[in-house]
């Protein structure tokens, strides 16, 4: 990333959060819930049961084994989204079918512009949401300026990742998307096509299982579903 826009991420950043502290809420989220639990457990082969994945590590789970699990009543989650290409678009709906399909209290928060990104983030945290879910590559770099600083709030990229994500960003790539911000360009492997409804189906389901497992700060390889 070029230092002149990181130096404009984090100004932005830093007047959001500064507009939006001293604000009180208004949504239907303001009372507390249980904390969401995991119903169901992975299939054999989701992950090596004998040895935690270290973080950054990237695990390959064997196709369908996310299945039988499933978020506990009330999960509140945020699509954070940005973008109207194919890809992001197939990813957004995936999210929403498994959130419909789920029983899933879902938000939407959807980045306006370039200038919206970060402050498209911080209105997705000031729901504090269980999770919040970014699809969309116009994110990724916004993204890796804000959720160092913010490790109580977990997130799941879906269709790229974070090059150097830390503990509470867990992500689910493939062959075909593998975006990891401006610095590192577009992967030589990227291929629209693969963002195929069965794939983005299997990727919200399989990093929500990482994620309500606390396998999260991992990436979850999806080359076969």
């Amino acid at each position: 990333m070029r230092p002149t826009f990181r130096a404009a991420l984090a100004a932005t950043a830093a007047l959001a959060v500064a507009l939006t502290a001293g604000c009180g809420s208004g949504d239907d989220w303001t009372q507390p819930h249980p904390a969401p639990h995991p119903v169901g457990s992975p299939g054999p082969g989701f992950v090596d049961p004998s040895a935690r994945p270290a973080p950054e590590s990237t695990i390959t789970p064997r196709p369908g084994s996310w299945a039988g699990v499933h978020p506990s009543e009330g999960y509140r989650v945020v699509l954070l989204t940005s973008g109207s290409d194919a890809p992001t678009k197939a990813l957004v709906t995936a999210v929403r079918q498994w959130a419909d399909d789920e029983a899933v209290d879902l938000r939407t928060v959807t980045a306006a512009d370039a200038h919206d990104l970060v402050p498209s983030i911080v209105r997705a945290m000031e729901l504090k949401p269980d999770l919040v879910v970014s699809a969309g590559n116009d994110l990724i770099d916004p993204l890796a300026l804000v959720t160092a600083s913010h490790l109580d709030q977990q997130f799941l990229v879906v269709g790229a990742e974070l090059a150097e994500p830390t503990g509470n960003v867990t992500a689910v790539d493939w062959s075909g998307a593998s975006f990891r911000g401006e610095g590192l360009g577009m992967s030589s492997t990227y291929d629209p096509a693969t963002f195929t409804p069965e794939r983005c189906a299997a990727a919200i389901r399989a990093g929500v299982t990482a994620v309500l497992h606390q396998l999260t700060g991992i990436v979850i390889w999806l080359d076969e579903i």
